[in-house]
């Protein structure tokens, strides 16, 4: 019978672990191996944030045995996200808010009404402001009896997360699945034949979600072949800034793709919420006093396309460097493994035409690209500032 930590790929030590913590938790027999505060890190894709859904589920399990069973009513709404005791923070916009943190520690801290435990997910624990994450450190010193918090974060880097807050919790650190691993999910689960599983877990960089969408979504292909198709474009002063451009657009009109349909469902809903379509005497007039209601959604859903849209240009980013890493590694006559194995020829040209210490400058100028974005800078004007880097750099 499959449990919950079967969805992880890649992670038997980080299972058995939180297995025996989930144990201890219902038993009290070992207390050392249960705390009230976890902080999971790994690379993107390793499946931090599973894992700590997964643990929550454990935590939860109503099943005799080995806690995480998937079949019970507790693991089931867990997983599903409809668990009355399990709350996830996933932030919409760019950061985690002081005001969001405020409430959501205020609920955590009642005891719990249906479940064993009062369980926080703190999804991409590194966007919180710097007042969101006193309030959560405040709370995590001083834990209500039945209440666990579960963050997750990329790495203990004080960037990532701070020092005082990493010092409170467990660490459970995740590490890149294999492009095995990730080959046979996408073959047993997907049911993908082994060729096409075997390609999209070769270029995913040991990211599960992004094997499984190149390997099933067009638009994603596109997307990444637009992102390698600057590193050529680059050394052409007539094509670098159309690329450039195009590059921007694409991931701007993912953003819109992706929050068209919610944004609107939400609208609709909250107008509905506040009266629209009533036919009472005060129906108009509560429509007519809650624009600032509104006005507040659109900012939220505006600030959700905003990162959706960083995101994307994120990814494309990290594509770009790969290919450039591959030319450097190349150059040198390095066997590690490649980033991109199916753009070989490619690298080839590179590493021949490129010298080692270009390669290295345009990688550089990539890094400071992500570094730009990551403070807000305008996608279009931090794009193009990195593609005249990297003319230069090839010229």
């Amino acid at each position: 019978m499959a449990g919950v930590f079967d969805r992880l790929v890649g992670q038997e030590d980080v299972e058995a672990d939180l297995t025996a913590a989930a144990v201890a938790a219902r038993t009290g027999v070992d207390s050392s191996a249960m705390t009230h505060s976890w902080l999971f890190t790994g690379p993107p894709g390793s499946g931090r944030s599973i894992a700590a859904l997964c643990f929550a589920a454990a935590l939860q399990c109503t099943t005799e045995g080995v806690p995480g069973c998937g079949q019970c009513q507790a693991c089931s709404t867990t997983m599903a996200g409809t668990h009355g005791d399990v709350r996830r923070v996933v932030p919409e916009g760019l950061s985690i808010s002081t005001k969001e943190m405020r409430d959501i520690v205020s609920i955590a801290s009642r005891r719990p009404s249906t479940g064993l435990w009062q369980v926080v997910v703190v999804e991409d624990a590194d966007r919180l402001t710097e007042g969101a994450g006193n309030v959560l450190l405040k709370v995590v010193e001083e834990p209500p009896a039945r209440t666990v918090f579960l963050l997750c974060a990329p790495s203990v880097d004080p960037q990532d997360i701070s020092v005082t807050l990493r010092s409170r919790c467990r660490h459970v650190s995740l590490v890149t699945p294999t492009v095995p691993a990730i080959a046979q999910v996408l073959q047993t689960r997907d049911k993908l034949d082994a060729e096409t599983a075997e390609w999209a877990a070769s270029i995913s960089g040991g990211h599960v979600g992004r094997a499984r969408r190149l390997a099933t979504d067009e638009d994603a292909r596109a997307r990444r072949k637009r992102a390698l198709a600057l590193a050529s474009a680059a050394a052409r002063p007539n094509q670098a800034y159309l690329a450039a451009e195009e590059l921007v657009k694409a991931a701007e009109d993912e953003a819109k793709e992706m929050s068209a349909s919610r944004d609107e469902a939400e609208t609709e809903e909250l107008r509905t919420a506040l009266g629209a379509g009533g036919t009472g005497k005060g129906a108009a007039g509560a429509l007519r006093g809650s624009a600032g209601v509104l006005k507040d959604l659109e900012k939220r859903q505006k600030s959700r396309a905003t990162r959706t849209g960083r995101d994307s240009l994120d990814r494309a980013l990290m594509d770009l460097v790969g290919l450039y890493r591959d030319a450097l590694a190349r150059s040198y006559g390095s066997t590690a493994t490649a980033t991109h194995p199916d753009m070989a020829e490619q690298v080839e040209r590179m590493a021949q035409a490129v010298s080692p210490e270009a390669l290295l400058k345009s990688i550089e100028a990539i890094l400071e690209c992500r570094e730009s974005l990551a403070v807000n800078a305008k996608p279009k004007f931090a794009i193009y500032a990195m593609v005249a880097t990297l003319g230069d750099v090839l010229r």
